[in-house]
């Protein structure tokens, strides 16, 4: 209970699982893996500490069989000297189900995950199942690896996608404003002209006849799409679609953008 107090009490939220995977049962076993975001490695033992004492108190585990993997600096470094100013810190922890915590390490090292740790729990059935109690170990690690990885790069692509809105926003906007001016430009113009050719003895006549179109205004920059479901699906292959669509609008614009500052620098 104190161990469940002490994280109510604190001020920093509760380490949160980004990923659990299918249970996996065999002769009574059980086997369920969960995946933490972790920069270093005593994040990672905050997420195992919690998994097991908290999470899991009511109904603790036989093992809890843990590999991390975290991207830090190295000693003396700043990060300023690029990618070789920091290095790859990784452990495991068997929890009494020996060689497991290395065989979930290189479940992570196969998939290229960093700054997380993995937790496959297992309640142990009453018999003894032999090596296959590994397969079903790197089966579970394998699929929140997996869904880790697919959830960085559509993190990696919304921000993306969100960089390009901001682009796009801003180029439709100045858009707007030079189609405005050279709208306001032609029409003044053109009443220039009819009020030259037009007998100043009758001014009004022309003022009606000839209003001069008031400029519209720039739209303001709308908000952001909406990329809730897409972060959902994890459907890398639709945002990269979305991405290239967002690249081929921002060169349209540009392009149209050139033609407006050259028609406005003719009139």
């Amino acid at each position: 209970m104190a161990n469940l107090d002490s994280f109510v009490k604190s001020s920093r939220p509760p380490p949160k699982s980004i990923a659990t995977s299918q249970e996996v049962r065999d002769r009574g076993s059980i086997f369920v893996a969960n995946i933490f975001s972790a920069t270093t490695p005593d994040e990672a033992r905050k997420a195992v500490h919690h998994l097991k004492h908290v999470a899991h108190a009511s109904r603790p585990a036989t093992h809890e069989i843990a590999a991390w993997r975290c991207m830090v600096l190295r000693p003396g470094k700043t990060g300023l000297g690029g990618p070789d100013d920091f290095e790859v810190v990784s452990g495991s922890h068997d929890d009494g189900e020996k060689y497991a915590g290395g065989r979930v390490l290189k479940v992570m090292q196969a998939d290229g995950v960093i700054d997380a740790v993995v937790v496959v729990s297992r309640w142990y059935g009453g018999e003894m199942l032999g090596p296959a109690r590994f397969d079903h170990i790197e089966l579970c690690a394998r699929e929140v690896c997996r869904t880790f990885r697919l959830k960085d790069d559509m993190a990696t692509c919304i921000a993306t996608l969100t960089s390009l809105d901001d682009i796009l926003a801003s180029l439709r906007a100045e858009l707007a404003s030079l189609t405005a001016a050279i709208t306001v430009k032609t029409d003044t113009d053109s009443s220039t002209q009819t009020a030259g050719n037009t007998s100043a003895t009758a001014p009004s006549e022309v003022d009606s006849s000839h209003p001069i179109t008031p400029a519209p205004t720039a739209k303001s920059a709308t908000a952001h799409p909406s990329y809730t479901a897409l972060e959902e699906s994890l459907d890398i292959t639709k945002a990269k679609r979305l991405i290239t669509a967002r690249e081929n609008s921002i060169k349209s614009v540009k392009l149209a953008l050139q033609k407006a500052r050259a028609k406005l620098a003719e009139c």
